[in-house]
């Protein structure tokens, strides 16, 4: 799962960014409000973490913008401000959750745990395609019942072709959103993948549910 990290200070991005990974998340980091929304804009996140403190644009500003924009994706604050009319006029703006700092990252990735569990009950987190099962807070992948085991970035590319199926993606956007990289240095790295999850995903199994769209990308698909 991806989450987009908005937060000015390098030491609490690092340290977040860090924590994160080692818990099996992919992190994106933004240090200021502009680049924030700019990121969000343009990629596809399952949770933001935003300081509501921040240089160009506010966190405080943010918040609706985002809601707006999708309303279903959990935003927790971060903020140095801890008075209870602060905390109130988050909520109010619509963030989902809201965490004073300092804070512990046990606190932190609890809380986390918490807003994508709600997702699950909302039922955006399961997702399916024909007898292909991915269950990212779990983070199991099954086929006809049959267990499947991925490295980190065959799930991640598996969750994105899940998240966009039966549309093209482009190699282009595939590296975007799973490497967060420039394409030009990720040529044939997009094509190893695809080849490394068909193996796993699709050998053995019918349909074939990984498509080549020749000169274009990939699709997945049930048919």
């Amino acid at each position: 799962m991806r989450i987009l990290v908005v937060e000015d200070e390098a030491k609490v991005a690092n340290f977040l960014k860090k924590g994160l990974e080692q818990s099996g998340f992919e992190v994106d980091l933004a240090a200021d409000g502009k680049e924030g929304f700019d990121r969000f804009s343009d990629g596809e996140y399952d949770l933001v973490l935003l300081d509501l403190m921040l240089p160009k644009m506010r966190g405080w500003d943010l918040i609706p913008l985002m809601r707006k924009s999708k309303p279903a994706l959990p935003i927790l604050a971060l903020t140095a401000k801890s008075a209870v009319e602060d905390r109130v006029e988050g909520l109010n703006l619509g963030c989902d959750d809201y965490l004073v700092k300092p804070f512990s990252f046990a606190e932190l990735l609890a809380r986390i745990q918490v807003q994508l569990r709600r997702g699950t009950i909302l039922g955006t987190a399961e997702m399916r395609v024909a007898d292909l099962v991915l269950d990212p807070l779990k983070r199991k992948v099954t086929r006809g019942g049959k267990a499947i085991d991925l490295s980190n970035k065959e799930f991640l590319l598996l969750e994105y072709l899940l998240k966009n199926k039966d549309q093209i993606v482009t190699r282009n956007m595939i590296v975007e959103n799973v490497w967060d990289a420039s394409f030009d240095n990720f040529t044939n790295v997009v094509d190893v993948y695809i080849n490394y999850l068909r193996n796993k995903v699709d050998r053995g199994f019918e349909p074939k549910l990984i498509h080549t769209v020749r000169g274009v990308g990939y699709t997945l698909r049930g048919e």
